[in-house]
């Protein structure tokens, strides 16, 4: 017999995680004829298991699922890391679990915590902004420069206080539309780079060991605050920001591990060419004086930046780099950086709509259009494949 045929329309659709097993739940919202729903209900169940299933992460698609994106590396953890100049200090660890316990207990919409830093913490802080702020005018970008200004002059950015991730955060929304959140320390970089695709920066509170000011070997309130927060105001840079992290999510471990190489040699240890300077744009280089200054000689190699060769390079997190890449302009990393976070593939395509903060699981193929408070981000889609493990 020939098949059937009707209309439906379809109201909704989305996929969760199975809460009695690891299998996706879909849930549909139709509007069917009673008399058509027999052959409708078999069609579906057809459709369903004719589709192979793809494994793919598990990512969020809503803010809140941020929540979950909290994976920590603990490679650099104070009380496990011999190296860590904090490791023998019993005081500094119990601080930095007083301060981590803040982040633990954050959920996303929570106000964000306020530390009460001690005096000693205010003072390695003003050791570090003193350093490097006598440095930055001759070593840092144009962008950089824009955003610590602006900093300086509406949240109090100094060297008598550290900046509360509060004030911080409601500045940068007001700029660029990025917010901070709290983090106990180093993330996974599927975690990370998840949670810039909600143009969400995690934002460490505590402090670097005060007996090694100018280097640390974890993120640290000083590597975020100095070194990442005045490029996250500037609407470019937020911009690609978030496009790298909407390539990340459902990508594979390997292409995950790409993202977060490039990641590493631009938005953290990053040089560029401003009339025809070498400046530094890296969070890395910026919170650190020691490597900055060594990025900026001419011991290290400079690479020109080429992101398919740039995700095959060895990075160092022990001690300084040997390689440094370098863009010929500010734009050439961005527009770089970009083209490449656009060719990750994925056998679905993404929408992330700015007015909800969400990301939406489409079958549509268009291109995205930028502007400064909101992004559409699509890709190559297979449509109605199965999404979370």
């Amino acid at each position: 017999p020939a098949p059937s045929t009707f209309e439906t329309k379809l109201l909704h659709m989305e996929s969760r995680p199975g809460l009695r097993s690891k299998n996706p739940e879909f849930y549909l919202r139709c509007e069917v004829h009673r008399s058509d729903m027999d052959v409708f209900m078999r069609s579906l169940r057809k459709v369903v298991c004719s589709v192979p299933e793809e494994k793919v992460s598990w990512f969020p698609c809503q803010m809140k699922d941020l929540d979950r994106c909290n994976l920590l590396v603990t490679k650099f953890d104070p009380n496990m890391d011999h190296e860590h100049p904090g490791f023998n200090d019993s005081a500094y660890r119990k601080r930095r679990s007083v301060i981590a316990e803040l982040a633990f207990a954050h959920k996303q919409f929570d106000p964000l915590p306020v530390v009460d830093y001690t005096t000693e913490e205010v003072s390695t802080w003003g050791e570090v902004y003193r350093q490097l702020r006598g440095v930055y005018p001759s070593v840092a970008c144009r962008q950089f420069l824009d955003g610590l200004q602006q900093l300086e002059r509406e949240c109090g950015y100094g060297e008598q206080r550290i900046p509360q991730i509060r004030d911080v955060s409601a500045f940068l929304k007001g700029k660029t539309g990025f917010q901070l959140r709290p983090v106990a320390g180093l993330l996974s970089a599927r975690d990370f780079l998840a949670s810039l695709a909600f143009r969400v920066f995690q934002c460490t509170q505590y402090i670097r060991h005060g007996s090694a000011p100018m280097h640390s070997p974890e993120p640290d309130c000083c590597h975020e605050l100095l070194g990442h927060i005045p490029m996250l105001a500037d609407p470019e840079f937020a911009q690609f920001s978030q496009e790298m992290g909407l390539a990340s999510l459902g990508a594979s471990d390997e292409d995950i591990e790409k993202l977060s190489t490039l990641y590493w040699f631009t938005v953290e240890f990053g040089l560029c060419r401003e009339d025809g300077e070498l400046k530094a744009y890296g969070a890395g280089l910026l919170s650190s004086y020691g490597e900055l200054m060594y990025a900026l000689s001419k011991e290290p190699q400079h690479k020109a930046f080429d992101p398919e060769q740039t995700v095959l390079q060895p990075y160092q997190d022990q001690t300084y780099q040997p390689v440094y890449f370098v863009s010929e302009s500010f734009e050439d990393v961005k527009n770089k950086l970009r083209n490449y976070s656009a060719s990750i593939r994925r056998p679905f395509a993404l929408r992330y709509d700015a007015s909800t903060c969400s990301v939406e699981v489409t079958d549509s193929i268009n291109a995205q259009s930028d502007n400064k408070h909101q992004l559409r981000y699509f890709h190559t889609a297979f449509y109605f494949k199965k999404i979370y493990i």
